[in-house]
């Protein structure tokens, strides 16, 4: 049976070279190395996004959800391999297909 754990913001950040405004992993509720990672980024309605996109009708610009995404995945790689093995920095190369289910508001 494989492991699971959460890590707290500050092992988030010791993890991602990210800091506000563009560290989009709050939390991580559960790890399972190598294979799943559940992550939390809280959305709160003074986001400075929300400002302009768009004014009275607040929705999470899909590109700031796609590096949440990339975010937890760099999490989810750091915790797959050995501290020997980690790489100091990771790329998004890019993304083919996505498709958002749902609006973040």
């Amino acid at each position: 049976m494989t492991e699971t754990y959460s890590l707290d913001v500050e092992a988030v950040m010791a993890r991602l070279p990210h800091r506000y405004p563009f560290l989009m992993v709050d939390r991580v509720l559960e790890v399972v190395p190598g294979k799943s990672l559940v992550a939390v980024k809280n959305v709160t309605s003074n986001e400075a996004y929300f400002q302009g996109h768009f004014p009275g009708h607040p929705v999470m610009p899909g590109v700031l959800i796609l590096e949440s995404l990339a975010q937890a995945g760099g999490i989810l790689a750091c915790e797959s391999v050995t501290a020997d093995e980690r790489i100091s920095i990771l790329y998004l190369a890019g993304i083919e297909e996505s498709r958002f289910k749902q609006m973040v508001r």
